[in-house]
């Protein structure tokens, strides 16, 4: 087989083709790869499929998807993720417990193995693309897989260039993928690693199918490269009207991936952006959705994306009529779909739009105390955008048997590589310079906490959500609430006014009061951390608790 040549017959009977001209027709020597392995170069995700069938590596649903397994590790591996600590960035990156250091010496001596490893094999996959959807920004990337099915999620996700883009495609940032690869090195935490080398500009993933990690190890790297340009990187969704556009914060759970499919408005992507000097565009060329309990009357456009071809779907529990069931947990909570943008209809058609008129930043509090919506000052803004807070339920894990407040900065604190203040920085000179308007929504629990209140219903959740970015709250009286300072509207067009300040939602309102003091000094706790990096108005914005006393 001459997997290089357009046209060939493919070995699940269709013809592999490549997805644009101008495939390379050489080898991999330039990534450091000998091989006699064949390399497959930038075939389309419907073959790549195809392959990923014939190869065992899944199979297909009913309507055509791929279901695919990622093992014991079904999500990410955070204390298995690595920075090499080198002179071209090592004052830049906020060195701890979430930014791990290594050092050239050990990603040199793992990264022979990986490619000794990948030499090895019978097949390999490679797709030459860019991470960010605004030309002047965008990173020429290249990922080297070992199955066939992660190389289509590669393609899914990541901007796949046009023909003329690939004639001169270099890649500044190189992607190799081990997943069968279990290191044994007393220099690691398991036999799993991720490992970013900036000075490089080579990334190495060993031991893990989780294919999540090749596109946020990318984003790790866009998060450190943009902020040196006054580019704002954001873990976050984003849609528009065209004139009036919206980005959501928000960790797993929160509801980002849902409220930004919005009938009314286009989206112009599920997870990851930048706030440049022409607006927000998306980093990615497709969604990474988490499927857990997802219906077709809550998110029809996402549902529809899993009876595409086309779509990759992880660690789903299929019937024997090849139908997935999404409230099926038995594998993981964390089951996802990977699927290119051109699957959601109502999308931007460039990935792009101006400057924010909304920044939203979600949490699902278990504690039930947070209001359902507040609007937020510019301090209370960075503050919360630093704590990215949301909470764990009971039940979710062993051992939680009551609310667990969750804190990751900026709403993505394994990605970002500088000191939060940094990106909060950012986004507070952004938001000042365009005048954007920043929300706190809670889509949690009220009327006390888990076990005792109620999910806020989802109806009410989007008419607040859309009377916030409709401009129906400006005129609104406010109340101020005496923890954490931010102000919530006594009315909103949709939902019933006794849902809106929560304290008067609880049966027993010193019960509130206990349980809101709580949260608070979890926020303060929390925040000790970056309090030397930030602002003393920043600092000013934390809840207060003495003011009550």
């Amino acid at each position: 087989m001459l997997p290089n040549r357009k046209g060939q017959r493919g070995p699940a009977g269709r013809r592999i083709m490549a997805s644009i001209v101008g495939v390379p027709s050489g080898d991999l020597s330039e990534s450091g790869i000998d091989t006699d392995a064949t390399v497959y170069w930038n075939l389309d995700n419907l073959s790549l499929i195809d392959m990923a069938v014939d190869r065992d590596e899944g199979y297909l649903t009913a309507e055509g998807a791929l279901v695919t397994e990622t093992g014991e590790r079904t999500g990410r591996s955070p204390n298995d993720k690595f920075i090499v600590d080198e002179d071209s960035t090592n004052q830049d990156v906020h060195w701890g417990d979430v930014n791990i250091s290594t050092d050239s010496e050990i990603f040199e001596r793992l990264k022979v193995q990986v490619i000794d490893y990948l030499s090895q094999r019978d097949s390999l996959f490679v797709q030459d693309l860019y991470c960010g959807s605004e030309e002047s920004e965008a990173l020429p990337i290249r990922v080297i897989n070992q199955n066939a099915w992660h190389n289509a999620f590669a393609r899914n996700m990541f901007v796949r260039p046009t023909a003329e883009q690939l004639k001169t495609h270099t890649a500044q940032f190189t992607v190799y993928h081990a997943p069968h690869f279990e290191a044994e090195d007393d220099a690691l935490n398991s036999q799993c690693f991720v490992i970013v080398n900036y000075a490089a500009g080579e990334v190495i993933i060993g031991g893990t199918r989780y294919a999540g990690e090749i596109k946020k190890s990318i984003f790790s790297v866009m998060n450190l490269i943009l902020p040196k340009k006054g580019i704002l990187p954001m873990h976050c969704s984003a849609n528009t009207t065209g004139e009036n556009t919206a980005i959501f914060f928000g960790l797993s759970g929160t509801g980002k991936t849902t409220l930004s499919a919005d009938p009314k408005r286009a989206l112009i992507g599920d997870d990851e952006h930048g706030w440049g000097a022409n607006g927000v565009f998306n980093f990615e060329g497709g969604c990474y959705a988490k499927l857990i309990n997802l219906s077709e009357e809550d998110e029809p456009e996402i549902f529809a994306t899993t009876k595409q071809k086309g779509t990759v779907l992880e660690n789903i529990v299929v019937d024997s009529n090849g139908i997935p069931d999404f409230d099926d947990t038995s594998k993981t909570q964390n089951t996802r779909g990977s699927y290119p943008i051109e699957a959601i209809e109502n999308r931007t058609m460039d990935s792009k739009g101006g400057h924010p008129q909304n920044v939203i930043f979600l949490t699902c509090d278990a504690f039930g105390v947070l209001p359902p919506i507040s609007r937020l000052t510019p301090s209370q803004a960075a503050y919360h955008f630093i704590s990215g807070y949301t909470a764990k339920v009971a039940g979710t894990e062993m051992g939680v048997t009551e609310p667990q407040a969750t804190f990751s900065a900026c709403f993505g604190e394994p990605f970002m590589p500088m000191h939060p203040g940094v990106y909060a920085d950012l986004l507070s000179e952004k938001m000042a310079e365009h005048g954007s308007t920043a929300w706190l929504i809670n889509t949690g629990w009220s009327g006390g906490a888990y076990g005792v209140g109620s999910r806020m219903k989802i109806k009410y959740t989007r008419a607040m959500l859309n009377a916030a970015l409709d401009g129906e709250l400006d005129g609104v009286e406010y109340v101020t609430d005496e923890r954490f300072g931010f102000e919530i509207p006594k009315s909103c067009p949709g939902v019933p006014s006794d849902v809106l300040v929560p304290r008067q939602t609880w049966q027993n309102g010193e019960n509130y009061d206990s349980t809101a003091d709580k949260l608070a000094s979890m926020f303060n706790k929390n925040f000790e951390r970056y309090a030397d990096g930030v602002s003393e108005e920043v600092n000013a914005a934390a809840p207060n608790i003495n003011n009550l006393l």
